[in-house]
């Protein structure tokens, strides 16, 4: 199974002006991506936009696959370098569930994120059977823990249940909760080395790589990926100081990365560096002129 560790990109879908998806500024993106040195790329999550993209055969969710996968095939190809991709496969049906997890296992991905069942806030029971049904797909699975979004977290005690599952390859923790989170390392990793645990928020990732984490699935490195990279392996390594030191110099950007919310947030900034980014799609809306200050004063001081 592919080992999951230092700064993986939870990709922006970029939109044309009208609101169509921007293809080639896609693939712009994750040719920067690949060329800045991350880590692992994970498209079609809830930074991508997902909810209101297109899922039906050949079109926009299927377009934006065929891009990733093709371009980083061709990456591995030149370069012998390993770069996981897991493709969002997340939802409240899980029917639907298992059927994203089989889309992404025939385009090759590495892996899939599946987040809590959302809206429908089921039992500790309910969340274990999700993933039960998930894992059966036969393509390693990443659990995405974010009660923020789907009003429900998944206690330590369930999560080490579905640890035990076939093909559960680890946690992407949002929960916010940093004690959740060494309860996580403690009592799963600690008997399962191989199970990743990683940081759904940027600014808790050192702290959790400091815990025995194994680094972020990252909304700041869309904007940043070799710094963020270099911050992650740095601390995965055990230079704790110099990781330190990049920590506090993106600090102001990690808030400001959030500000508005997410996507919001990050894809105004890429705009103002003129990267392939464009408005959201509603509901979403571009953030407040109070926001553009903060964020632009960030991107100043941490010197992006």
């Amino acid at each position: 199974m592919t080992k999951f560790r230092g700064a993986l990109t939870a990709m922006i879908t970029p939109m044309n002006k009208d609101g169509s998806v921007d293809y080639e500024g896609f693939r712009k993106n994750v040719k920067f991506q690949l060329e800045e040195g991350i880590d692992g790329l994970v498209p079609l999550g809830t930074t991508a936009e997902t909810p209101t993209l297109d899922e039906k055969p050949g079109e926009e969710e299927d377009k934006l696959i065929a891009i990733v996968m093709e371009e980083v095939k061709e990456f591995e190809k030149k370069s012998g370098k390993k770069v996981p991709v897991i493709l969002g496969a997340g939802s409240n049906n899980t029917r639907d569930a298992v059927a994203y997890c089989e889309r992404a296992k025939k385009a090759g991905a590495d892996a899939a994120l599946v987040v809590t069942p959302y809206y429908n806030k089921p039992s500790k029971e309910g969340i274990y059977r999700h993933f039960e049904a998930v894992s059966k797909v036969g393509i390693p699975i990443i659990v995405y823990n974010i009660q923020g979004r789907t009003g429900v977290n998944i206690p330590t005690d369930t999560l080490a249940r579905i640890a035990e599952l076939p093909n559960i390859a680890g946690v992407k923790e949002a929960s916010g909760n940093i004690n959740q989170m060494a309860d996580v390392i403690a009592q799963i990793k600690s008997k399962k080395p191989d199970f990743a645990v990683l940081s759904g928020d940027d600014g808790l990732t050192l702290p959790l790589i400091a815990l025995g984490g194994d680094g972020i699935i990252s909304v700041v490195s869309n904007l940043a990926p070799a710094i963020v990279s270099e911050m992650a392996n740095k601390a995965l390594d055990g230079d704790i100081e110099a990781a330190r030191k990049i920590h506090y110099r993106l600090l102001p950007f990690f808030k400001a990365a959030f500000v508005d919310g997410n996507p919001t947030s990050i894809k105004y900034a890429m705009n103002v560096k003129k990267m392939p980014s464009g408005p959201c799609r509603l509901p979403l809306v571009e953030v407040t002129d109070e926001a553009k200050k903060i964020i632009e004063k960030a991107l100043v001081e941490c010197g992006l």
